[in-house]
This record gives structure tokens, sequence and C-alpha cells, in this order.
């Protein structure tokens, strides 16, 4: 390659002090494979974000940074903002001093080798080259189950998401420009990227245990994840309350129907376990629907307050002599 291209890293940390030194050395060395054979410019770094993270991450990104400023920089948020917006600061942060950048966890479960893949994807003409798992041995039934399962729902639900795809991928600086103007406040992107089209493609890659360290998703960050990105991208949801309700009032039509014929015909019953069933059967239901419909507004009030996604607390990159 005669003009190699600026790739930047961006990887998101919370509470990583137990893996970024591993994490640093091997993506430098990735880093160092990529230059030799001329996939990408030596003016290209790993930036480290850090969400607000509360033990040593920030000040390890530090000594990173002032040990090696020709390999890692790093961002500093002001708070705790979440993992999507994490990624979004950094991405929206690099986007003018790069050709291309690669989302990454910090906790070396994606294969850094399928990077190699990725850039020639990207040389080829690619504008967003997706990381999918071609399998989940790893996991566990539960985790395999439910993991699965979301990606269909979201299918189904009318979103279009990349199957088994999670937020390790490349996109090119044309890519994040146009994400730039996705100005939302509930953050999505495994539904916001495939949005924003050109030309795409998919790298497989089997996904590692966690080097070090615990997981950052337990079963109910999971649970609200997958709730924000279903309420987040189809309308589904509210489209089946009213199908529901036609339903249950056709059935109620039929029931009372059904009881004037009892009683006209003097065969009906009195007892209460039927009435009793109905009512929880109908109550439950109006709660269901109603904190559907409250899912929805909450995230309007979200939206309309529009409130920084995060703040940026400080930027550390020899390119910009900060």
């Amino acid at each position: 390659m005669d003009n190699p291209e600026i790739l930047y890293m961006v990887v998101p940390c919370y509470n990583e002090e137990a893996v970024l030194n591993e994490t640093a050395s091997q993506l430098k060395a990735k880093y160092i494979s990529l230059i030799e054979r001329k996939l990408i410019s030596p003016e290209s770094r790993v930036v480290f974000v850090n969400d607000g993270s509360k033990d040593k991450t920030w000040s390890m990104i530090q000594e990173l940074h002032s040990s090696d400023p020709d390999f890692f920089s790093g961002i500093d948020l002001a708070h705790n903002s979440g993992h999507q917006n994490a990624v979004l600061a950094g991405l929206m942060t690099v986007k003018d001093i790069c050709d291309m950048a690669i989302t990454m966890d910090a906790d070396l479960q994606d294969d850094i080798n399928t990077i190699d893949a990725m850039v020639e994807k990207y040389y080829e003409g690619n504008q967003v080259v997706y990381g999918v798992r071609s399998a989940r041995d790893t996991d566990t039934f539960f985790k395999k189950f439910t993991a699965e399962g979301f990606y269909k729902f979201m299918k189904v639900m009318g979103a279009d998401v990349v199957y088994n795809h999670a937020d390790f991928r490349l996109m090119s600086k044309r890519v994040l420009q146009e994400l730039a103007g996705f100005k939302e406040v509930n953050l999505f992107l495994r539904g916001m990227v495939p949005l924003i089209g050109f030309q795409s493609c998919n790298v497989y890659y089997e996904r590692h245990e966690r080097f070090a360290g615990e997981s950052k998703y337990p079963l109910k960050k999971m649970l609200a994840f997958a709730v924000n990105g279903i309420t987040s991208f189809s309308t589904k949801p509210l489209k089946l309350i009213t199908t529901l309700g036609f339903i249950m009032s056709l059935a109620s039509i039929c029931a009372f129907i059904w009881a004037f014929i009892a009683k006209i015909g003097g065969f009906s019953e009195h007892g209460w376990s039927s009435t009793m069933c109905s009512i929880w059967l109908i109550g439950g239901l109006q709660l269901l629907c109603l904190g559907i419909i409250g899912e929805y507004v909450g995230k309007i009030y979200a939206e309309v307050k529009q409130r920084p996604r995060y703040i940026i607390a400080d930027f550390i990159n020899k390119k910009d002599n900060s």
C-alpha cells in the first residue's frame, strides 16, 4: 500500500484496570504489524475512552500515553455516560483526524487478529465492516439462548441489525461524518450504523473468554439494553397494543353474547372464579400496555430535553500536542 491511511481504535473502558495493560500490549503489537505491512499509517493511534471509571483506569491510560504517545491516546469523560455514549464520544472525537475507526471493548473478547481482515475489506471499498461472531461456544446456554433470541426478535420488530454482531466494527471517515448527524439521546449503535447505508460486509471471528476482571453487562443491564434497542428502532410494540385491544374488544363482545344467550336459556351459572380471572387478566394486560406506552413516553421525554450525551473532561493525543 503506497499511501496507507490512518486508523484510530476506539476502546471504551469502565473499571478495566485488570486488563488494560494487556489490551494495550496486544494492540500495540498489532499496530506495529499493520504499519510494517503498510496497511495503516504510522500516525494511527489507539484511543482509550475512560467512562467514569472508579478504579485506576484513567491514570493507567495517562501512563500509557506518557510512555508511548506514538500509539496511545486517551479521552476522559466527566462522568459515567454508559457504554454506547462512550463509544460515540470516542468516534466523534477522532472522526476528523482519522480515515477509518474501529471500535472494540477492552476485555479482549473480540479477536484482535480480525483487525487485519477489517482493514483489508476497507481497502476493497467497504465503508463499514462488521465483526460477527461465527459461534457462541464460549457462552452459557442461557446467554446463548437469550442473545440469539434478541437478534431474532429485533428482526421481527423490523429493526435492521446484523445477526450476532455487537460493537466490534470498522467505519470509514465518511460514515463517521454521517453518524454525527444522528442526534438521538437513546443510543443503539447496532441499529443506527446499518441505517447509514454505504457498502458493507462482515468478517467472522470466534469470541474469546474475558481476559480478566468482571463483565460490565449483568442480566439487568442486558435486559435494559435489549428494551432500549427494541423501543428505539421499532414502533411495533405500540401497534401490537392496538391489535391486542381490538382482539380483547372482540372477545368481550363474544362473551357478552354468550352471557346473554345463557341468561335467556336459563342455564347460566353464578360464580366468582371466571369473573376474578377475567379481572386479573384484563388488569394485567392494561398495566403491560401502559408500561410499553410509558417506555416510549420516557424516550420522548429524554429526547426533547436535548441534554448532552457525554461530556469530555480531557483528551490527550500527541497529534494535538495535548
